[in-house]
Order: C-alpha cells, then sequence, then structure tokens
C-alpha cells in the first residue's frame, strides 16, 4: 500500500466516522489519525459514555465497515 492509498483510506474513514458520530469535529479527527485508543476516547469525551460503551460502540462500527487498523 502506497501513500496515496493510506491518504485515502484516511478520508474514506473519516467520512465514515463522522456519520457515525456527528459530533466529532474535524480537528477530533485530526487528534485521532487513524489511532484506535484516540477514537474511543473522544467519543467518550464528546459523548459523555464511559470507556466500555466507547468500545462497544467502535468496535460494532469496525465490524459493520470492515475497518482494520
Amino acid at each position: 500500500m502506497n501513500k496515496d492509498q493510506v491518504g485515502g483510506n484516511w478520508k474514506q474513514f473519516k467520512g465514515k466516522a463522522k456519520e457515525q458520530w456527528g459530533k466529532l469535529t474535524d480537528d477530533d479527527m485530526t487528534v485521532i489519525e487513524g489511532k484506535r485508543d484516540q477514537l474511543v476516547g473522544k467519543i467518550q469525551e464528546r459523548y459523555g459514555y464511559e470507556k466500555d460503551q466507547a468500545e462497544t460502540e467502535v468496535k460494532d462500527w469496525e465490524t459493520r465497515h470492515d475497518y482494520r487498523w
């Protein structure tokens, strides 16, 4: 996979993640930059979820979209 493919995958990921979690901002996505634990943390922060609930949402989302980190 080359640099352009990775960049395209990240753009696609950001769009799908923002559809799922609309409270995430572009700045949040910049911080996340492909780091799963950062995504879980931002979901906790924006939605007031417990860590387990955020983890479950991310896991379900990964399964539905066949996304691998």
